[in-house]
């Protein structure tokens, strides 16, 4: 278990530093390339690897850190109960949106995401619904204390408030990835809200809610988390909102990057902070020796 919680800490470093590096390169370096071509062949080299291959190790990154998390915290079919659905229903619809314009709009993804299922959609981007998306429901389902008051209102709130930190995240990224200088998607058709059509928001928002829904219905076993341990996913989600965040105002989205704070970070830091204190014993598959070799708080201290 101790190698498990290594390898988390190590994963989530390298997903936080591979975001910065990546801020810091399509800010800075590629606007002024001569800069790093200043280094000659290494840093040519080094610059062509980046922008090729720097997405993806940030997102392979991420996925590996919350699969730790949520297989030592959760339990391996608690895991495998949310990322299967996400997975496969995240790729559903994204493949239907490249190939039919619903439900997200018309759109494109360019290089630097890895490769395409299907020629059309990067083998991460699921991925990152997955990792981000479960971080989101995790903070929403605990703060509504769903493992102590379980209820048909309860699961509703927490897979709506869930896919809404998850929307709000679209927010700041949607200016960051498909309208700066090195973009990673592109409409066909450029909408009202700052170049991203309104349509996207609820593609989002409903393809978020239906693959938490799938999961609620999924994990049959109470899930009970300590306050400290929604660390681990907050963290993911908010070092994922700044990357976007900084990108997006890098370039002078504010608007965007203010209404997913406002409807994301703050309700997510709120929820957070709301959670209430359970027993340490994490059901779902963890023993109490799990968890008391391999706090969250130490995986991401």
């Amino acid at each position: 278990m101790r190698r498990l919680v290594i390898a988390e800490r190590v994963c989530v470093i390298g997903h936080i530093l591979a975001k910065a590096f990546g801020l810091v390169g399509i800010l800075l370096v590629i606007p002024h390339p001569e800069f790093i071509l200043n280094f000659g062949n290494v840093g040519e080299n080094a610059m062509q690897l980046s922008m090729a291959n720097g997405g993806v190790i940030d997102i392979i990154f991420g996925t590996i850190a919350v699969s730790i998390f949520a297989y030592r915290v959760l339990g391996w079919r608690t895991w495998l109960g949310f990322m299967i659905p996400s997975v496969l229903i995240s790729v559903g619809s994204e493949l239907l949106g490249t190939s039919t314009g619903f439900p997200f709009g018309e759109y494109g993804y360019l290089s630097g995401l890895g490769y395409k299922i299907g020629g059309l959609v990067p083998f991460t981007i699921p991925l990152s619904w997955f990792y981000v998306g479960l971080s989101a429901y995790l903070i929403a389902r605990t703060s509504l204390n769903l493992a102590e008051k379980p209820s048909l209102v309860r699961h509703i709130g927490a897979v709506a408030l869930g896919a809404l930190l998850f929307t709000c995240w679209d927010f700041a990224l949607e200016p960051a990835m498909s309208q700066t200088s090195f973009p990673f998607w592109a409409w066909d058709k450029p909408g009202a809200f700052f170049g991203t059509p309104y349509q996207n928001y609820a593609g989002w928002y409903g393809t978020s809610a239906l693959f938490m829904s799938v999961a609620a219905l999924v994990w049959r076993t109470p899930i009970k988390l300590e306050r400290s341990q929604l660390n681990f996913p907050l963290v993911i989600y908010l070092s994922n909102f700044a990357f976007a965040a900084g990108l997006s105002l890098g370039f002078g989205y504010v608007i965007p990057v203010l209404i997913g704070f406002i409807g994301g970070v703050v309700p997510a830091i709120l929820m957070w902070w709301k959670a209430q204190a359970t027993s340490p014993q994490v059901l779902a598959g963890a023993t109490k020796a799990e968890v008391s070799v391999a706090p969250v708080e130490v995986a991401v201290k």
